[in-house]
């Protein structure tokens, strides 16, 4: 399963309300404080430290949006804000001591150059925070920085460039090799927004978009701006919809007609994919290696209440039973489609997850085919935007002498898809993509079928 949270039905991420930005106050910076320093210094993914935050647990919903808005912001913007810091100290940022008055400082720019809180606020919030955090004897320095870029009224890079700066080198390196110059600074600046969230409906998408407040996507997924607290809304305790990107909600509805079909969703947690394949009527045995993220996916399963068989194991070698009709690979991957929602990306992944990751996408790719009937359908995707965990996948499997081809995707498929189709193809999602709708996670997928 990939990284993303896209397909989580119990998903509780916050968006910022309509009508402006919530302060939180003191404890909102610290909480987010703490959040950036578990992420960049511990390497722990965003979800993770989020989770370990217990300063989040008593916090209006408001106030946890302007925590995730703070952090996401820092991650986003870091490098350009590390930029912009290095050119007011008279020493490396590599000597600040502690280390995690970066931080501080990151938070205060977040504040007054990208999220315009006003400048007395951003100053003051910010030198609080250093006193607060036991950096009290850093505060003159805090201060004097803070009412400098107050001062200069500092600007954010324009977008474009502010995406190339913000982007590692491996992963900039690979977008061009893919995708040319031109796409690839596309990529990069509409990584710097903010994605809606998306859900999928068990019933009538009109009518769940008129409860939810929400619109219809093209591909019938519903986009809702400012979602607040997900449980409290409307559908959510019966079990009517789930969280899930509308990009990665595509690969599920290309198998057609699965109903009382034999389908094996691999790396399946925590259950967006199966809960679609389950609600089209098909047979779905969900297969997992964490018993902890299987024991989420049945939750979920259960609040949906849909019935689905799961396993505990290894995707790469396990087996059904008995050949099956269709098999969906949702492989791991380095998730870097996710960035606009999961901007921790940017610094806890290299070129190394990669190269990693692609030889277990191919042991799931080459298990997977031996698990289907003579006929049966195969579906791998990736919430990756690099070639290298997608279409260079489809070509290695094509390569290997195996019983197998692909089963184009086209238009007719479903709606939604034009402009998203390759000329192989196959689904390949881009973040720029469907930008007047708010745009789109990255995402790929391609179709297979196994020959007799």
């Amino acid at each position: 399963m990939t990284d993303q949270p896209e397909s989580q039905p119990e998903d509780t991420r916050q968006h910022m309300p309509a009508g402006g930005v919530a302060d939180g106050g003191l404890p909102a910076r610290r909480a987010a404080y703490a959040i950036l320093n578990d992420i960049l210094f511990q390497k722990r993914n965003m979800d993770e430290a989020f989770a370990r935050a217990p300063s989040l647990e008593d916090m209006a919903g408001r106030d946890k949006a302007f925590v995730r808005l703070l952090v996401a912001t820092v991650l986003k913007h870091g490098h350009e804000m590390d930029e912009m810091l290095a050119q007011l100290l008279h020493q490396p940022l590599k000597d600040l001591k502690p280390q995690q008055l970066i931080n501080i400082f990151r938070l205060g720019f977040a504040q007054a150059i990208f999220l315009q809180t006003p400048p007395h606020a951003a100053v003051n919030t910010t030198v609080d925070l250093a006193e607060a955090e036991g950096i009290a004897h850093h505060k003159p320095l805090v201060n004097a920085i803070m009412r400098r870029i107050t001062r200069d009224a500092l600007q954010p890079m324009p977008p474009r460039d502010a995406g190339r700066f913000n982007t590692p080198a491996w992963l900039w390196n690979e977008w061009m090799r893919d995708y040319g110059v031109e796409t690839a600074l596309d990529i990069a600046a509409a990584n710097l927004g903010e994605g809606a969230i998306d859900f999928s409906v068990k019933g009538d998408p009109a009518d769940w978009a008129d409860k939810l407040e929400a619109d219809v996507l093209p591909t019938g997924a519903l986009r809702k701006i400012a979602s607040g607290f997900i449980p409290d809304l409307p559908g959510f305790a019966e079990g009517d919809w789930w969280v899930q990107n509308a990009a990665a909600a595509i690969p599920a509805r290309l198998f057609g007609d699965i109903k009382d079909k034999t389908v094996v969703d691999l790396c399946a947690a925590p259950g967006g994919k199966t809960a679609q394949l389950a609600t089209l009527g098909a047979i779905v045995t969900a297969v997992d290696r964490s018993a902890e993220r299987i024991r989420r996916l049945d939750e979920n399963i259960q609040r949906l209440k849909l019935v689905v068989a799961t396993a505990v194991a290894d995707g790469a070698v396990w087996k059904p039973s008995a050949p099956v009709d269709a098999v969906l690979i949702d492989a791991p991957c380095t998730a870097t489609g996710t960035i606009r929602h999961q901007p921790d990306v940017l610094w806890l992944k290299d070129i190394r997850d990669q190269e990693k990751l692609a030889g277990l996408q191919r042991r799931l790719l080459v298990n997977a085919l031996d698990m289907l009937k003579p006929g049966g359908v195969m579906i791998y995707c990736t919430c990756s935007l690099q070639k290298a965990e997608g279409e260079d996948q489809a070509t290695w499997l094509l390569q290997q002498n195996l019983p197998v081809r692909i089963k184009p995707i086209t238009e007719a498929d479903m709606p939604g898809l034009d402009g998203l189709l390759t000329t192989r193809g196959e689904l390949r999602c881009l973040p720029q993509h469907w930008q007047v709708l708010g745009g789109l996670d990255g995402f790929y997928a391609v179709r297979f079928e196994k020959l007799a």
